[in-house]
């Protein structure tokens, strides 16, 4: 089984799983490796929300579930990790500062708004919104490009009040390309989420189109991510991004390993 290596646990905001029960769930499904990826997205705009955690005692606990059931199964320590223009600096010292193996960039915002909320999509429309985001998106990576895996890239999508109709890659290609030949260029992989798919989008985060695309312009960096928030959607349709992978003329995966990338083959 692919390795998941996007999961989230009560040091999210926005999940209340507990670290062991996520790792204890990866071991029955047989998971080779698990990577917890917590948010941080400093600077988030909604009020009362506040997505940090306390990185130390994170260490701590990752530490001593590796103890307990490292024999058993890879952990390696992740983090998520908001994109916006104004934090490059303070997430490279983050990273300079704690030893992870592993770390995501992620777009939340599309011109300052979370597009979870229905009002960001108010009075405009679904391919308008999309735009931006991606215009958002480049110009983040341009600002910061020090993590190893680009997140859900197009995760506006699944939040569109019409979804992907009004979406497609060919649409957006002229920006999208730019952010790929980025990611090439900087060796960040671009991550498979399979959330798409859970959340009855028809296809994981990217679209596969992107994957194609991404492979087309020399990319090879790839890793897998379920971002589940509980341990039930760990690893969730893994078997379909596998043959989506190989589809678009990938031949491995990765984890990434004190950020440096180990390549598995795909079955």
């Amino acid at each position: 089984m692919i390795a998941d290596l996007h999961v989230h646990s009560r040091y999210s905001t926005d999940s209340e799983a507990e670290p062991e029960d996520v790792i204890r769930q990866a071991i029955d499904l047989g998971l080779p490796t698990i990577c917890l990826t917590d948010h941080i997205d400093w600077d988030y705009p909604v009020e009362g929300l506040t997505f940090d955690f306390d990185i130390g005692d994170y260490f701590k606990e990752i530490d001593s579930l590796k103890a307990t059931y490292g024999d058993r199964i890879r952990i390696l320590k992740g983090v998520e990790l908001g994109l916006q223009p104004q934090l490059g600096d303070r997430y490279q010292k983050l990273l300079k500062d704690w030893d992870f193996d592993f770390s995501i960039g992620s777009q939340h915002l599309v011109e300052g708004k979370d597009p979870y909320y229905p009002e960001t999509f108010e009075g405009k429309e679904d391919s308008e919104v999309y735009r931006s985001y991606f215009e958002n998106m480049l110009e983040d990576i341009r600002a910061f490009h020090d993590f190893d895996s680009m997140g859900h890239l197009d995760y506006v999508v699944r939040y569109g009040r019409h979804r992907a109709r009004d979406y497609s890659y060919r649409d957006f290609a002229n920006v999208i390309d730019e952010i790929l030949k980025l990611l090439v260029r900087y060796n960040i992989a671009l991550e498979i989420n399979t959330c798409g798919i859970r959340k009855q989008l028809g296809f994981p985060n990217p679209h596969p189109d992107i994957l194609k695309r991404y492979r087309e312009l020399g990319g090879t960096l790839v890793t897998c991510g379920s971002d589940a928030h509980k341990p039930h959607y760990l690893g969730y349709a893994f078997d379909r991004a596998e043959e989506i992978l190989k589809s678009c003329g990938f031949t491995h995966y990765c984890c990434f390993v004190r950020h440096e990338p180990v390549f598995v083959r795909l079955k």
